[in-house]
């Protein structure tokens, strides 16, 4: 019996994660923005958390979730490159440029920012005044 009550949660915490998402890409079509409603969507989740509406802790067990089952969400677009193999051999270098470049910007923007919010929150309390 104590199975159901963990499946049900994990079931609230997706249906909230995917409402979000539903809700950022709602955002991104009526707003008629480049941006895609998945980056709306963490954006709302971040404000969420940051008010302290919603405590991240309560949905870690759906988003563990998705990301330990992130692969699955890969194959598909990877099987569908198959059917461009001309193309990948012809641009596969400039793909995989593109691709490691982006990486390791994100990796960098990520450091220097974990970086920052370490150091302002490192700061003595009369200096944040």
């Amino acid at each position: 019996m104590k199975r159901l009550p963990r499946l049900a949660r994990l079931v609230v915490e997706l249906i909230a994660l995917l409402a979000v998402y539903w809700i950022g890409c709602q955002i991104a079509s009526w707003l008629d923005w480049p941006i895609p409603g998945g980056v709306i969507g963490l954006a709302i989740l971040l404000v969420i958390f940051a008010t302290g509406a919603v405590k991240p802790a309560s949905l870690q067990t759906g988003a563990g979730l998705l990301l330990a089952e992130m692969l699955l969400f890969f194959i598909p677009p990877l099987m569908s490159l198959l059917d461009y193999g001309a193309l990948v051999r012809q641009e596969g270098w400039r793909i995989m440029l593109v691709i490691g470049s982006s990486t390791l910007m994100v990796m960098l923007v990520t450091a220097v920012t974990v970086e920052v919010v370490c150091r302002l929150r490192d700061r003595p309390a009369e200096d944040q005044a």
